[in-house]
């Protein structure tokens, strides 16, 4: 008998009306906005009513080793840690992003966990939900009308065409669109120039609507945001375009964060969903901030490895909340680290490779470099971390017990077993004790990896070289004049959000395990001074991706009873 889908096991559970789940938080009824019985919104003057009246909770991030094309069940892991925490009598939520409609439909599938670890409704988790996604995508979108709108009524603001860095987006990966011209057909539909469309959730409305700590921060954020320059060099802002406040309008709703549940009845806050290869890959400060006044302990999770959504999670998130993680968590599983360790190939649309199902212990510790290197990034900051073991059939003791002597090594308190896909809260039992346990400890050292005061250059140096592990960085030409500009405007404060691929420690992709002595190139820099940071861009990065030569999207479909089936 084959193991149910995820879909199907979602759909076998009847989920607690959600004012139920409301309610036990401590939430009044005046407080939950619901979509429909299983979803709801909680307005911002509930957070500040439950913050004043509650302890605030320990507070944990869920982060990884370098990801494989097989997924190391890293959301599985955070919603069964919360599952787990609870089964161990603690009050325990769990806080993530939304996917984006364009892994959705493409290659990556949905993000509200797996197997018995799952949010849901996990059709609406990966779908719509309550709409944020289109709210940030036609905020956006109506800044860049304002702005090619100001262009075309005689350009009164003096506004530079070439010097425009305000894209457009859109929430399906959409190769097409990467570069356009636009404004073709004549004076009346515009000026022409290049332009590029970004995926939504790249948005750096997205990234504003994630930091921001509450609306009238989001109206401010909003404003600084800068878009293009003028002739004479002067930047040119959201505010001078006067939009700011509309674009606010529009998020009203989608600033308040979504509750949901676990298939076993516990809170999951689901709010924003920036990707953490070319934003800063974590949920909103909103959404925790609510979470830790309702909660004993909340699980957050950081997109992809400890070198990305980890590394700005600390450097961007906590820097923006002035929250302070108390323990990290640090998912692996056996097979990704044989293929780290040089085993293994995976072929899209072909059986898995038989070497990864065969024990190889010495690959496992190879491959251990790289998890080892992930413990040590995480614990640069001053934080405890607890490796979990995402457990398949596979496995080996003896390949266990590489990646235990492998964790111990590298300075991780624990590494534990976890068989949360197929056990639920059950099988994350061990790692929810030894997670509560670092966190009672906390982090008192925790620490930024820079000062606020070090020169841009300084802060991009100080993550290639002790976050990546490069020798040094190669500033184009492009580059060095954007760095050299953005101080000279007097954001060199300003914290650093590197855009690099997710699949090396490294700016290139083939480069596994823990590549050393490279060269970090730094093509471009972008500013984002609305959300607060700058985006150096890494290699080839892009900001837009592309469907695969199978999408996802072929599978999803409804059936004969007007259910919703193919999603994974």
């Amino acid at each position: 008998m084959s193991f149910p889908s995820d879909l199907e096991i979602a759909r076998s559970v009847t989920p607690r009306p959600i004012v139920d789940v409301a309610h036990d938080l401590g939430l009044r009824d005046d407080e939950i906005e619901q979509y429909g019985p299983r979803k709801a919104k909680v307005p911002l003057s509930a957070i500040e009513r439950l913050e004043s009246a509650n302890p605030r909770g320990k507070y944990v991030v869920v982060t990884g080793i370098t990801p494989t094309p097989l997924g190391e069940g890293k959301s599985t892991t955070t919603v069964g840690l919360a599952q787990g925490l609870n089964r161990i009598g603690r009050r325990a939520a769990v806080a993530i992003r939304q996917p984006s409609l364009g892994p959705v439909f493409g290659i990556k599938g949905g993000a509200a966990g797996g197997g018995y670890s799952q949010v849901i409704p996990m059709d609406d988790f990966n779908l719509h939900l309550t709409g944020d996604v289109h709210a940030i995508g036609a905020a956006h979108n109506l800044a860049a009308a304002f702005l090619d709108n100001s262009i075309y009524h005689h350009n009164k603001l003096g506004i530079d065409p070439l010097s425009i860095t305000w894209p457009r987006v859109v929430d399906i990966s959409d190769r097409a669109l990467r570069r356009v011209v636009i404004g073709l057909g004549g004076r009346e539909n515009g000026m022409p120039r290049e332009s590029e469309t970004m995926i939504t959730v790249a948005s750096e409305v997205m990234a504003i609507l994630a930091l921001a700590s509450d609306l009238q921060d989001l109206r401010s954020r909003l404003g600084r945001v800068v878009v293009g320059f003028t002739i004479e060099g002067k930047p040119v802002t959201l505010e001078d375009l006067k939009v700011a406040g509309a674009m606010t309008v529009l998020l009203v709703d989608a600033i308040k964060p979504n509750l949901l549940q676990t298939l076993e009845g516990g809170p999951a806050f689901v709010h924003c969903g920036p990707f953490a290869n070319i934003a800063h890959g974590n949920n909103s400060v909103l959404a925790d901030r609510l979470a830790l006044a309702t909660n004993e302990i909340v699980c957050t999770e950081a997109g992809f490895g400890a070198d990305m959504g980890a590394e700005k999670f600390f450097d961007i998130k906590c820097r923006a909340s002035g929250l302070k993680p108390d323990a990290a968590v640090m998912v692996a599983t056996i097979r990704a680290l044989k293929m780290h360790g040089g085993v293994g190939r995976i072929v899209a649309g072909k059986p898995l490779d038989p070497a990864l199902l065969a024990e190889n212990v010495d690959a496992v510790r190879l491959g251990g470099q790289n998890l080892a290197k992930h413990i040590e990034i995480v614990r640069g900051y001053g934080v405890p971390v607890v490796v979990a073991i995402n457990a398949f059939p596979t496995d080996t003791p003896a390949e266990v017990a590489a990646i235990q002597e492998v964790s111990l090594a590298a300075g991780a308190r624990a590494a534990v077993v976890t068989t949360n896909f197929t056990d639920g809260g059950a099988g994350a039992e061990a790692l929810a004790q030894a997670v509560w346990a670092a966190a009672q400890d906390g982090s008192p050292n925790f620490h930024f990896l820079y000062p606020d005061e070090a020169s841009l250059r300084t802060k991009i140096e100080t993550i290639a070289t002790q976050i990546y592990g490069a020798a040094g960085v190669e500033y184009q030409p492009a580059a060095a004049k954007a760095l050299k500009l953005y101080e000279e405007l007097g954001y060199g404060s300003l914290p650093v959000c590197m855009a690099k691929t997710q699949y090396s420690l490294s700016h290139d992709a083939n480069l596994r395990n823990r590549p050393t002595g490279f060269t970090l190139p730094i093509r471009d820099v972008r500013l984002s001074a609305g959300a607060g940071f700058i985006t150096p861009l890494i290699g080839e990065m892009r900001t837009m991706p592309g469907l695969p030569s199978i999408p996802g999207g072929e599978k999803i479909d409804i059936d004969a009873e007007g259910n919703i089936i193919g999603l994974f």
